[in-house]
């Protein structure tokens, strides 16, 4: 990418044949601008909007990253603002006779030397964040852990500089559902390994009412609670309000800071020690997405990607909506037939979900994501994927599922937000990377989060939000691998403790979001 003279007109072309380009200006360009190569814009395009390179017939195909996003409505002269108007979605791709396996690129070169501080847990993982989780069974004891938190934290936690933080996983789950339904076991299994993400160092308490469905020794293995906690074993406490001995509510909150205290002496006693980069288990996500994100913060993370998969760590990328579109490239990285086939059936169950609900997939995008130059999700989709890098494929992670596989990995989320990144964190993640172009103050309290900003313009007014500016790609003032290998090293350090995000200084997060889906019939 060229440097751009300072006030000079600058559009954005993904592959040579591409016939539509995004403007780069800051306030996007008039009418009547020219460029150097002679293309003259007939009327106003806003920033990250697509214009018509050369002319386009009806019904001809708009390609961009060399890829067909739609075909035109009806012609469309050179120089002209190309959007979701002017665009017909094309069909998505049928999910047979597809490229299995085929890409057999070279191994990528192992990344040695490089590591993190964290802390190690009994089963092999290792935590970036020190922190005592309070597991909630039901959505009706939300209320007292939200209350006992506060406390914990006012009273108890500075007395434990060791201890990073103290959280509670609410939810809106746990009753008043059909919890023996098809698929129930996607939240409660979710809910399960959320607790046991690395972050919590296998010691983290139960809070329950007593009478809900989702039972406390449904929810945590039997034979689990009461144990040590001492890092030899997992060790979970459990309180429930409906005891007897719980008269009044300073009775229950008592009882939850009790217990607390004895978790927070153990989580004390933990200390960082130096771990190689293949500990670390990064989700990679998008959120507020724009035309540039599939230019500047994606190809970045795709970039760091590889970087954490030489170093033998584990990645994960997901969002089944916004990889839909691009299945064919994905089941050709596939390491083996069986992972491809893995993919396949995730994106058939989001084809007959969109079916049983009467409803196609251009309800994604959003209208942010539109006013941001995506027109469609078959554009949105071709700059989503490119934060899965250039790895092959070695695993995929269903809803809800805890894994212990190595290299890239998809987990298979819906492409919400809070669902996404609460379906990573049960996965076991312990850090995680979120791209934005439109803006979003999202946060996770279990893992930290990153905040990449497509643009500089995003970065400059969110100055306080965001981690990184991958805007300077577009200008020229840093290449893919500058903010690649600088998104690499943010990491370890934060992982290492040694940098908070901004997320993590102003204690942003969301609710978890628990999965359940509707059975198809």
């Amino acid at each position: 990418m060229a440097q751009p003279v300072q006030g000079q007109p600058l559009f954005i072309r993904m592959h040579p044949d591409d016939n539509v380009a995004i403007i780069a200006n800051d306030g996007g360009l008039p009418a009547g601008t020219s460029f150097p190569c002679g293309l003259t814009l007939r009327e106003h395009v806003p920033q990250g909007h697509k214009v018509a390179l050369r002319d386009v017939a009806a019904d001809a195909p708009v390609l961009r990253y060399n890829v067909v996003i739609g075909h035109a409505i009806e012609a469309i002269a050179a120089g002209s603002w190309v959007n979701e108007r002017t665009l017909r979605m094309p069909a998505p791709p049928v999910l047979t006779n597809l490229p299995i396996a085929t890409r057999k690129a070279e191994p990528l070169p192992p990344l040695d030397g490089y590591t993190f501080e964290g802390y190690r847990n009994a089963d092999g993982t290792v935590g970036s964040r020190n922190i005592l989780a309070i597991t909630t069974t039901v959505q009706c004891v939300s209320g007292v852990v939200e209350f006992a938190v506060r406390r914990i934290k006012q009273e108890l936690l500075p007395r434990y500089p060791n201890v990073d933080d103290v959280i509670g996983l609410e939810h809106t789950y746990g009753c008043g559902v059909a919890i023996d339904a098809p698929d129930a076991y996607i939240p409660i299994r979710t809910l399960r390994n959320i607790s046991l993400n690395p972050n919590f160092g296998g010691t983290a308490m139960v809070v329950s009412l007593g009478c809900e469905k989702l039972q406390p020794e449904r929810l945590i293995p039997p034979g689990t609670f009461g144990r040590s906690g001492d890092g030899s074993e997992p060790g979970f406490g459990l309180v429930t309000l409906q005891d007897d001995r719980h008269v009044g509510f300073d009775a229950m909150i008592r009882s939850i800071m009790e217990m607390a205290e004895g978790h927070l002496e153990k989580l004390n006693r933990r200390r960082r020690e130096t771990c190689p980069a293949s500990d670390l288990m990064v989700g990679v996500q998008c959120g507020g997405s724009d035309a540039f994100s599939g230019v500047t913060a994606n190809p970045a993370v795709g970039f760091a990607t590889d970087l954490l998969v030489r170093a033998g760590a584990t990645v994960m990328f997901s969002e089944v909506t916004e990889v839909r579109d691009g299945i064919d490239q994905l089941t050709a990285r596939a390491t083996t037939p069986e992972v491809a086939d893995a993919m396949i059936r995730e994106m058939r169950w989001y084809d007959d979900y969109l079916s049983k609900g009467m409803v196609d997939r251009s309800a994604n995008t959003t209208p942010g994501n539109k006013k941001g130059g995506l027109s469609n999700i078959v554009e949105k989709a071709m700059g989503s994927i490119i934060k899965s890098g250039t790895a092959p494929i070695s695993g995929v992670v269903s809803p809800g599922e805890k894994t212990r596989q190595k290299g890239l990995l998809y987990a298979a989320t819906p492409a919400s937000d809070f669902v996404c990144g609460t379906l990573q964190v049960a996965a076991g993640i312990n850090v995680h990377v979120f791209t934005t172009g439109r803006g979003t103050p999202y946060g996770l309290a279990e893992v930290p989060v990153i905040k990449v900003a497509t643009r500089s313009d995003l970065a400059r007014r969110w100055h306080d939000l965001m981690d990184v500016d991958a805007g300077r790609i577009a200008t020229g003032e840093a290449t893919i691998e500058d903010v690649g290998w600088e998104l690499f090293r943010l990491m370890l350090d934060t992982a290492s403790g040694r940098r908070k995000t901004w997320a993590e200084q102003w204690q942003l997060h969301n609710s978890l979001a628990l999965f359940n889906p509707a059975p198809i019939t």
